[in-house]
């Protein structure tokens, strides 16, 4: 079909023939709770002929999304605790995130902020909070990197963009900015020539990780996207979760991964996926996405290698989740490390 409009809500999904008649009663209990949107670019990568399409998985709602676990939580990797300012979160002592829009051009049904972003979400800072923003970045010099994220901050316009740079720019102790973003591949056209200008606005160096999770996602407009950002200086890493149904697959994974290194982007963390509410239907076992990462090892050049990472719930932050990173306890769960050295059980203790 040809789409031409965002797809933001049950009639639009009915109409581009996403979904069946009987599922909408459900997804309209989902669509209450959590937004939706697929752009026009997404719309067209999904085979509407076969029902476990990879990419219709990943953005198309489903009456699972209504299933709430016991351990899953609404901050799984625990954000607020770790917010000394609105928009500002402060885990690791030489960098912060800054989220500057809750809004995305795309809804992944297996989002970890999915209680925070969309029409109903936090929206985007007003002018005085990004103030209080900055300000605290200016007055921690430990902070070498600043990663913006949401949300998306490439839906945000060139101009705005801009200005976020060039308040970056005034901060010397700030070398770094990351962008974390999926718009190369669910949007390439937004990539353009006044955006990758308003992105090297501030002198500094910058990255942008992209989250794609399946080969099919590199179209021939995402990668001209990613192209326009490499041949412009800026250094492009990967992030992908490993989910259910998606790419939970050693081939699927591998190709993903050449997808990246083929357009110049190092891949880089492979997520297992967070405790989100409604996402346990792409949850796959730690014990299953170990295998799954294993096999890459021979399977394909070391540029192509992850490395795989849970984000331990209750903010204490990354773990690499190798074979041998993990310690099974005697009631099934796993004992896994902080950056700090703090022991925690995962699943957590309800």
């Amino acid at each position: 079909m040809n789409i031409v409009r965002p797809i933001k809500s049950v009639d639009d999904l009915s109409n581009a023939g996403l979904i069946a008649e009987g599922d909408r009663l459900a997804l309209e209990e989902v669509a209450a709770r959590y937004a939706i949107a697929l752009t026009p670019s997404v719309a067209a990568l999904i085979d509407r002929d076969d029902p476990a399409d990879p990419i219709a998985r990943q953005f198309v709602p489903v009456g699972d999304e209504l299933r709430i676990l016991p351990e899953e939580r609404a901050d799984p990797i625990g954000d607020i605790a770790h917010s000394p300012v609105e928009g500002i979160v402060h885990r690791y002592p030489d960098r912060v995130l800054l989220k500057a829009v809750h809004v995305c051009p795309v809804y992944c049904r297996f989002c970890f902020r999915r209680e925070m972003v969309g029409p109903q979400g936090l929206g985007t800072l007003e002018p005085e909070a990004m103030k209080a923003a900055f300000d605290y970045i200016r007055q921690h010099d430990e902070i070498w990197e600043v990663i913006l994220t949401g949300g998306d901050p490439l839906i945000l316009s060139p101009r705005r963009l801009e200005e976020i740079m060039r308040e970056l720019a005034t901060i010397d102790h700030v070398k770094i900015v990351r962008f974390h973003t999926r718009v190369p591949v669910v949007e390439p056209r937004k990539i353009d020539a006044a955006l990758v200008a308003a992105l090297k606005a501030s002198g500094k160096t910058v990255y942008v990780a992209l989250h794609a999770n399946h080969p099919r996602e590199f179209t021939d407009e995402a990668r001209a996207a990613c192209a326009r950002l490499v041949d412009a200086g800026i250094v492009m890493i990967s992030q992908s979760v490993l989910l259910k149904g998606v790419n939970d697959d050693p081939a699927v994974l591998a190709d993903l991964m050449k997808r990246f290194v083929e357009n110049r982007i190092k891949p880089y963390y492979l997520h297992h996926p967070d405790l989100a509410p409604g996402t346990s239907h792409f949850r796959l076992s730690i014990e299953e996405g170990q295998k799954i990462v294993a096999a890459l090892r021979g399977r394909i050049s070391g540029l192509c290698q992850p490395a795989y990472i849970l984000d331990i719930p209750g903010g204490h932050g990354k773990t690499v989740i190798s074979q041998s990173g993990l310690r099974k306890t005697a009631d099934g769960c796993f004992s896994v490390s902080d950056y700090r050295g703090g022991e925690h059980v995962y699943p957590p203790v309800v």
